[in-house]
């Protein structure tokens, strides 16, 4: 079998098709102690994890709170954000679209979005379907991202979808992977156009109701009419604190097909369950057909093979498939994805050989506890060498990463002072990108304040450091500062580029894509 899947992942061979094996006998009274040694090491909020072998539920594991603090406790009903594990189910909706014959994946997206733009001419000509999922479109990492996140923001679906063509690329189209949201945002209304109705419709109709996932919420929905809403976190001062937390309306955010799905552990399970198991459907009339199950797992894009996927997993290869990500796992084939919002991280991976799926929610920044937990789960059912394998083992090992990883190109910042009234007097102005729209630089507070007319979070002040300027926001869960550099014409400036002061920073927070320009003077 080890022969078969490192061809299977040097030569692209689908998952789908290689035979099941039996999975390695993990009690439950173990998976479940990995939880806890998880949550107390990382002091959870709330988290809920679940695991299915061979059809059947094994673990339904939760522990603390919605809201830290508050008493309510998290149970396999609570409604988590998934975060981009809903990308595979945008995926799953239109393969489901593929299969009832109202589009191919190899269909021009303009077919279905006739003003859809792309900077290249010749790109969006060229853009099908099918590469709106696996990042191959030659922007930048999280390109356009700021038209998304923080939220709440002003902007709407189409002007994310109008804003790409102002994006300027990075690569050629197709030469390489690099993260995006936006183009999943346009993936969801090419779904809409082809089934004839709006994308969270869809997604109900496709994938919740007929896999039963009951509690999963798309669009637009009412907080306390639907209950049991897990709330995202940061630890602040040491303690958890709610970061973002809903309002009584959950509304119909632009980012709905790319991250704005919401589900329960139950719901997650079902969802793995349908992927391991080819036959789920009604009798005769599976969910999926066996085509279109091959080609959300199909290797269709190559993605980097990093030192820890080596090290600790002795994987031979990295692929995205339509909303997934591909790769080997000590000889056994690894399906997964992760998700990560301001607050709360998701992760899902099926070992499709073996019939085994691992759900891990968390309602807190955690990225650090997903990936250990995540690790350590999966690795009671494939490892052989004998290690530890346990929560102490990988977080161990991820804290030496980062301990000898190179942070010199993050400058120190504590010596932040006013900005100089000459220097301000030449920022102060209004000024427009494109696809971000405007911003005003002007004096406010006895200082210089930027401001976002349709990103209200990016508020921040102009501060002065060794090295350039910096904008440093005031909203507390907007925790990524940005060098300003000006481009002065006569002693004033004329336009401004921004970047991230940490460059390791959330991709997310795209900074260097701003090409912002003088439009007038301040108020």
């Amino acid at each position: 079998m080890r022969a078969t899947r490192l061809a299977w992942a040097l030569a692209g061979w689908l998952v789908a098709g290689l035979p099941a094996g039996a999975a390695v006998p993990v009690p439950p009274a173990r998976l479940a102690a990995l939880v806890d040694a998880a949550a107390e090491r990382y002091a959870l909020p709330g988290i809920a994890v679940g695991v299915v072998v061979d059809g059947e539920v094994v673990l339904r594991h939760t522990r603390g709170e919605l809201r830290a603090g508050e008493g309510e406790a998290v149970d396999a009903e609570t409604l988590f954000k998934i975060a981009s594990n809903s990308k595979a189910m945008t995926g799953a909706v239109l393969a489901r679209l593929v299969d009832a014959g109202r589009l191919r994946w190899d269909d021009p997206v303009v077919r279905y979005l006739p003003d859809f733009r792309m900077y290249d001419d010749w790109v969006t000509r060229e853009i099908q379907v099918r590469d709106l999922l696996i990042h191959n479109s030659g922007l930048g990492p999280g390109a356009g991202d700021l038209m998304l996140w923080p939220s709440p923001n002003a902007f709407t679906r189409a002007q994310v979808i109008e804003g790409l063509r102002h994006l300027r690329p990075r690569w050629s189209f197709r030469a390489r992977y690099a993260y995006d949201n936006t183009l999943y945002i346009v993936a969801g209304e090419v779904a809409a156009a082809a089934g004839g109705a709006p994308y969270d419709t869809l997604v109900r109709r496709e994938v919740f109701e007929p896999l039963g996932m009951t509690r999963c919420q798309a669009g637009a929905w009412e907080r306390d009419a639907v209950g049991n809403v897990a709330q995202p976190h940061a630890r602040l001062e040491g303690r958890n604190t709610v970061v973002r937390g809903d309002d009584a309306m959950i509304p119909d955010e632009p980012m709905m097909a790319a991250g704005g799905l919401r589900c329960s552990l139950d719901d997650m399970l079902r969802w793995a369950q349908a992927w391991l198991d080819p036959e789920i459907g009604a009798p005769g009339r599976p969910w999926l057909s066996a085509a279109q199950r091959e080609a959300a797992w199909t290797a269709h894009m190559p993605m980097p093979l990093t030192a820890r996927m080596r090290a600790w997993d002795r994987s031979h290869f990295s692929a995205y498939g339509y909303g997934w990500r591909l790769t080997d796992v000590d000889g056994t084939a690894k399906v997964s994805h992760t998700g990560t919002l301001s607050g709360m991280v998701s992760s899902l991976v099926l070992l499709p050989e073996q019939r085994v799926g691992i759900v891990v929610l968390i309602n807190g920044d955690a990225d650090q506890a997903r990936t250990v937990l995540t690790q350590a789960l999966v690795k009671q059912f494939v490892a052989t060498d004998g290690g530890a394998h346990d929560i102490d083992d990988y977080a161990g090992r991820l804290e030496a990463e980062r301990g000898t990883a190179d942070h010199t190109t993050q400058p120190e910042t504590d010596d932040a002072v006013a900005i100089a009234p000459a220097a301000a007097a030449s920022l102060a102005g209004r000024y427009r990108d494109p696809w971000f729209g405007d911003v005003a630089l002007c004096p406010r507070d006895g200082g210089l304040r930027w401001i976002s007319m349709r990103s209200p979070k990016l508020d921040g002040d102009v501060v002065a450091v060794e090295g350039g300027l910096q904008v440093r926001w005031r909203a507390p869960d907007v925790d990524v500062d940005a060098w300003l550099r000006p481009t002065p014409v006569n002693g004033r400036a004329v336009s401004l580029q921004m970047a991230k002061v940490d460059p390791d920073a959330d991709f997310s927070y795209d900074f260097e894509d701003l090409a912002l320009v003088r439009i007038g003077d301040c108020d």
